[in-house]
């Protein structure tokens, strides 16, 4: 790779850089690509055109990053909740980008490829959670006016339940979005080093180095709003490109589509079809069987949208409880669409390389990783130009995930952790001092997200999992006991500041050591019965673990009478 250090840089630029050179949101994006050789790397099939539509990507983000910074961010209201100012289509539109990510980009074609639709079955859990969180979550959430959900758990529980819950989210979130910055990482891996060498690890640091330090100088620029407004155009990039690939596989098709349609009808395993929508398997080791659909993935969800600050953050950026249900209902119904785009690139691709004589395109399949599978088409069947535009799609969904999960955890430690212990000494500290540690804290959550990331690259090998499961099994290690404790909170007036915390530990506990990496490192586990627990879906794990921290949470005394007045409240 060649790079060029800032003596080489002629004076004049040497001296912008030089005075800019602590100016991230101006200079952050631009860093990244200074640093890297614009003739492709071998194998990456990359032209000056698809080069200068990443940069024409880059430059948008960072005008859109100027522009937005231009509105000062007094309070922390308005650097973490937009000040309650942003149009819930815009915020619809923010969660899809965010809950989706890069995984949905990479790994949803894989799982059609590999296998059938199954996973668009996912969204009728995601419905029923969506349900729950508009008339449940969300008017608490508003009734408690603070940046952090977990303030509703001070009010039933005391402050250090609400400490307890915001660093579980915290720790949970650098798990959950690691692996997402991981996913993101594989296409910018892949462009940079050819797809031969884009998945080896040494390769994946370097990718995951320039995402974190890009997503980092993006959110500094303008809070929560830059980020959401940066969902919204990332998500019409990432949707056009997804289009673009369909519109021209199947302008390659030889044939018909009704035989298209025939040949992925019989084209599953054993014959089966890869249309099929609905698996009506009762084997709790089937990823998206109905029953882990209904039950597993509505929990998922509840955790996702309604225990989660990165997601249920969002939410609050609306004017009220009732525009924020309108976002998070439109948002997951506006999902299904768009992971229906990615299952169909997915079952097209099979068409592409499983039975090319019904193509016009020539070329090798695919080898090693199935994760590769729409990479690789991108790479050497995409017109240039158009390539580039694809692949900026895959930096808009890696971006995604980092802008949004460090706005939101440095939201929760603004409000949980860092405002409580400073003001109970000084009552009188300017809101501009929150803002400016609200900064530092998104600049270190970033570093560590960086870092979870690279440790993703070896924890997802171990554990021999297709991406999406990976990155879903990741998200719920957290969500166990905060759905526990949230559901103790809104739907009894049971609990105490104890038991939420015994509740938290347990369900962490449990979804580490449900991971299958466990069960290869310990040889005494090694039975027909104790694999086939491990073989289990994360969402069975998931369920399992919410039923056990709900009823540890709920063992706790009552509250006293003022706090037991506000549960109904809350509910």
């Amino acid at each position: 790779m060649g790079s060029m250090s800032i003596a080489q840089i002629p004076p004049k630029s040497q001296a912008i850089v030089t005075r800019n050179r602590f100016d991230i949101r101006k200079w952050g994006m631009l860093i990244a690509l200074v640093q890297v050789d614009p003739s492709p790397p071998t194998g990456s099939g990359f032209t000056d055109t698809d080069w200068l539509v990443l940069i024409a990507y880059f430059l948008t983000l960072a005008i859109t990053g100027y522009l937005l910074s231009r509105k000062t961010n007094q309070t922390t209201e308005d650097y973490f909740l937009g000040s309650r100012q942003m149009p819930p289509w815009a915020v619809a539109i923010s969660i899809v980008a965010t809950s989706l990510s890069a995984v949905t980009f990479i790994s949803v074609p894989e799982s059609a490829y590999l296998g059938d639709l199954t996973y668009l079955a996912t969204n009728i859990g995601m419905i029923l959670a969506a349900i729950i969180i508009a008339f449940v979550f969300l008017p608490a959430f508003y009734r408690s006016h603070s940046a952090s959900i977990y303030e509703l758990l001070e009010t039933r529980f005391g402050a250090p339940s609400r400490k307890a819950a915001s660093t579980t989210f915290m720790i949970g979130r650098v798990l959950a979005s690691g692996a997402r910055i991981y996913a993101g990482a594989i296409p910018a891996s892949i462009l940079l080093f050819g797809l031969d060498k884009g998945t080896d690890p040494e390769n994946l640091i370097i990718a995951i180095a320039i995402l974190t330090t890009v997503g980092i100088g993006y959110t500094l620029a303008g809070g929560i709003s830059s980020v959401i407004w940066s969902d919204v155009i990332q998500f019409g990039i990432l949707i056009g490109a997804a289009l673009v690939a369909i519109l021209l596989i199947t302008g390659s098709f030889t044939v018909p589509i009704s035989q298209i349609i025939t040949e992925l009808q019989t084209g599953g395993s054993e014959g089966s079809s890869k249309l099929t929508l609905f698996d009506l398997s009762l084997d709790p080791r089937q990823s998206f069987s109905l029953p882990a659909c209904i039950i597993g993935f509505t929990l998922l969800g509840v955790g996702s949208y309604g225990t989660d600050q990165d997601l249920a953050q969002r939410m609050l950026t609306c004017q009220s409880a009732k525009a924020g249900a309108r976002s998070i209902i439109t948002g997951i119904l506006l999902a299904i669409p768009t992971v229906s785009i990615f299952l169909i690139v997915g079952l097209f691709l099979w068409i592409v390389y499983q039975r090319p004589e019904l193509t016009t395109l020539t070329g090798e399949s695919p080898t090693g990783d199935s994760v590769k599978v729409f990479l690789h088409y991108i790479m050497t069947q995409i017109p240039p130009g158009v390539r580039g535009l694809m692949m900026a799609g895959l930096f808009a969904a890696g971006l995604s995930s980092l802008n949004s999960a460090i706005n939101a955890m440095g939201a929760a430690f603004i409000a949980d952790l860092y405002r409580p212990m400073v003001t109970a000494k000084n009552p009188n500290i300017p809101e501009r001092h929150f803002v400016f540690v609200g900064r530092l804290a998104v600049v270190g959550w970033g570093i560590i997200l960086g870092l979870f990331a690279i440790v993703c690259i070896f924890w997802k090998n171990s554990n021999n999992e297709t991406l999406i499961n990976f990155a879903l099994g990741v998200m719920g290690i957290a969500y166990a006991g905060l759905i526990g404790v949230f559901f103790t909170a809104l739907f009894t007036k049971r609990g105490s500041t104890r038991s939420v915390i015994a509740a938290l530990v347990v369900g962490f506990v449990w979804m580490i050591a449900t991971q299958r990496f466990l069960y290869d490192a310990i040889p005494a586990l090694h039975t027909p019965r104790i694999e086939y627990f491990y073989d289990i879906h994360f969402t069975w794990k998931l369920t399992i673990g919410v039923i056990f921290t709900t009823i540890i949470c709920m063992l706790g005394n009552r509250p006293n009478q003022d706090t037991d007045r506000a549960a109904p409240q809350a509910a």
